[in-house]
């Protein structure tokens, strides 16, 4: 892959071979986000899970103390008065069995996140082939289906992200932007790892993190120490 001059200035500031601890990374990354618009700030955690393992598959959600830094657009499957709380909380979209064809049929996709109660996930489960391949199913372990509507739209809008291994055993996730202070990134990573740590399955022989790496969007990577991260 062929980098442009920007990428291999910002490059240099960075010691391939070196492992940082999270407040350097943190500060270089910043500095390598050159780009004209407000980069995101992602995290990529190497696991020595298997994710063909169901004991092993990591799963879960997050509330970032100083959230993404990105607007979240809801859509929440719901009926009777969880429709009213569902608009109360915020949610851009609300629901039933009517938005079925539009989604399935017109293809219409200008939401982030999917809530739905647990007694609409019969008509959800319709949708399980083209929300499934985008991330986008409800599932009870990221706490997007609850009866609880309003609490979960109020932490998907605070900075709620989800987390789980793709087909690397690798998670990606966004901490937050550029724009962001380095104590903020650092915070919205802190908590992103303790969430993580507590989620290490029981049944995993051998080492947890293998790697983590941070990076802006159109930065190099810099290597973060997981000895100092592990618990």
């Amino acid at each position: 892959m062929k980098h442009g001059k920007k990428y291999l200035e910002a490059a240099k500031n960075i010691d391939r071979a070196a492992l940082y601890d999270t407040n350097e990374a943190v500060s270089l990354v910043k500095k390598t986000a050159v780009a004209k618009f407000d980069e995101t700030i992602e995290a990529h955690i190497r696991t020595g899970c298997d994710g063909r393992h169901a004991d092993q598959q990591i799963r879960g959600a997050v509330v970032l103390p100083h959230g993404t830094g990105k607007k979240v657009r809801v859509l929440v499957f719901a009926k009777g008065d969880k429709v009213n709380e569902a608009q109360e909380a915020g949610a851009e979209f609300v629901g039933g069995e009517e938005l079925i064809p539009k989604i399935q049929n017109e293809n219409w996709f200008d939401f982030d996140v999917v809530v739905a109660t647990p007694d609409m996930m019969g008509v959800v489960g319709r949708l399980g082939r083209v929300l499934g391949p985008k991330g986008l199913m409800p599932n009870p372990k990221a706490g997007t289906v609850t009866m609880d509507v309003k609490k979960a739209v109020a932490d998907i809008k605070a900075g709620k992200i989800e987390y789980r291994l793709d087909k690397s055993n690798i998670i990606h996730v966004p901490i937050g932007k550029a724009s962001f202070s380095e104590e903020q990134l650092a915070d919205n990573f802190q908590s992103l790892i303790d969430a993580i740590n507590k989620a290490k399955p029981s049944t995993l022989k051998g080492q947890y993190l293998k790697s983590v790496t941070l990076t802006s969007t159109m930065g190099p990577g810099v290597k973060i120490n997981v000895a100092k991260l592990a618990n």
